[in-house]
């Protein structure tokens, strides 16, 4: 039997420990309202929210990268849940750890007929036969999953397992959002730093936020080294600058250096119109180069693919018809793939798009065909290419005499106009020699020779 003063003293060594916890562990939230980021499941009538007031909650897995708050989330469960919780890390548990907790569960259920849930922490670390024996406790109802994985559950947690949860996806957070997460551990005096009185550079906020890709633990990670780096600066001696984070402090924090770039500023524009400047003009090198520029100073890399899918098509457009499909693929992997590793699709359609042959001729088109829109206004469609779906239509000669293209030598009709009678005649598309459009100029001259 444990008496007082042991008791006060196993309480007392607990709290010495959470106070020597990393910073990020002890700024992890408690409570909902602690919570910062995926909006989409959290907040007034969110799915999540909603499930974890009402008290039901369904095997759920957690995926999204790391830092974005899974195991957060999970804990958050275990204090607004009146279930009993159990955790599990797939990394250093078992079958027989399962298998004990499961009795245990058991117990619960007969005794207090309770709700059990067991979080797996890094489930994808289980192997096919450790998944399998969690199914018939979640399809008898002994417990409910909820696990947390980095990995697509597609591929890393089993079919039948997979089937029967809830997958929820948690995004990377904003650089608005771990600015308020770094903001919090600066002045929460109790887990976090305030004691110590910091305060930051703008500057210096700026380049954790963006060095982070979205982590809230690497964020909170590099503050708090940049803050003892701060306290060392002056010794003991603690002045007003002593006490302030700057971007030096912060580079050595992370061991890289700030890049000058300021993602609302000139620089970004400077820099992204050297880029697409770069693949216009067929330069693969200096267009792998500004890639480099955007992408290590925290441009945000979507933004970076956008552009290249734009530029696909205006720049290259026809001269190579695959470029728009590889910037679309370049686009849908970097969204499957994040970062770190996401910068591999993102440098491969770069230097594709800088090499591909170019061309505006789609985009010039256009431009022309909208003059005329403007220009003459809305002009008859020509009654022989009119739909008619009606009698009446029919009567009023919609479609008559329309030549129906594959009904002739070579799928083309000679002699047939599409245009309004005001623009016959007129042509928006001039292909150019380059690529793959050379081709299609022969074939076009030859078309428009016929008519």
């Amino acid at each position: 039997m444990t008496d007082l003063f042991t008791a006060k003293k196993s309480a007392g060594r607990a709290i010495q420990r959470a106070a020597k916890a990393p910073l990020a562990e002890r700024m992890r939230p408690r409570t909902l309202d602690e919570f910062v980021g995926q909006t989409h499941l959290i907040g007034d009538g969110m799915p999540l929210t909603s499930l974890i007031e009402a008290d039901t909650i369904p095997s759920i897995i957690f995926w999204g990268p790391p830092g974005t708050g899974k195991t957060t989330l999970a804990r958050v469960i275990a204090n607004r849940t009146k279930a009993k919780f159990y955790h599990l890390s797939a990394v250093l548990s078992g079958v027989n750890d399962l298998r004990e907790i499961i009795g245990q569960a058991k117990q619960q259920r007969e005794l207090h007929d309770n709700m059990n849930i067991v979080f797996v922490d890094e489930i994808h670390r289980w192997n096919k036969a450790q998944q399998d024996a969690l199914l018939p406790h979640v399809e008898d109802g002994t417990i409910t999953i909820v696990g947390s994985t980095t990995e697509n559950p597609s591929f890393e947690v089993i079919g039948p397992l997979l089937s029967r949860t809830k997958v929820y996806c948690l995004n990377q957070l904003t650089a608005e959002e771990l600015k308020s997460v770094v903001e919090s551990a600066l002045s929460d005096s109790e887990r976090g730093l305030g004691k110590l009185k910091l305060t930051i550079e703008n500057e210096a906020m700026d380049f954790i936020c963006n060095t982070a890709d979205g982590d809230a633990r690497r964020a909170l990670n590099t503050l708090e080294i940049a803050a003892d780096l701060t306290k060392k600066t002056e010794g003991r001696r603690q002045t007003a600058e002593s006490r302030t984070i700057t971007v030096p402090i912060v580079e050595a924090a992370v061991q890289r250096k700030s890049l000058l770039y300021d993602k609302k500023g000139e620089e970004h524009y400077n820099v992204i119109s050297a880029f697409i400047k770069s693949m216009r003009g067929s330069d693969p090198d200096a267009a792998v180069y500004y890639l480099a520029r955007m992408l290590e100073a925290g441009e945000d890399p979507l933004f970076v693919a956008r552009r290249m899918v734009i530029f696909a098509s205006e720049d290259i457009g026809n001269a190579d018809p695959q470029a728009v499909q590889v910037a679309i693929s370049c686009m849908q992997s970097f969204d499957f793939v994040g970062m770190p590793e996401g910068w591999i699709p993102l440098a491969q359609c770069a230097t594709y798009l800088a090499s591909a042959p170019k061309s505006n001729a789609s985009y010039k088109a256009y431009l022309k065909a909208r003059t005329d829109v403007a220009e003459h206004g809305v002009l008859p469609t020509p009654l022989h290419i009119r739909n008619a779906p009606t009698k009446l239509m029919e009567e009023l000669k919609y479609g008559e005499g329309y030549k129906y293209p594959h009904d002739f030598e070579g799928h083309f009709a000679e002699g047939e106009t599409y245009l309004p009678d005001k623009l016959k005649g007129k042509t928006y598309y001039a292909p150019t020699g380059n690529g793959y459009e050379k081709v299609i100029s022969d074939r076009i001259k030859n078309w428009r020779h016929k008519k």
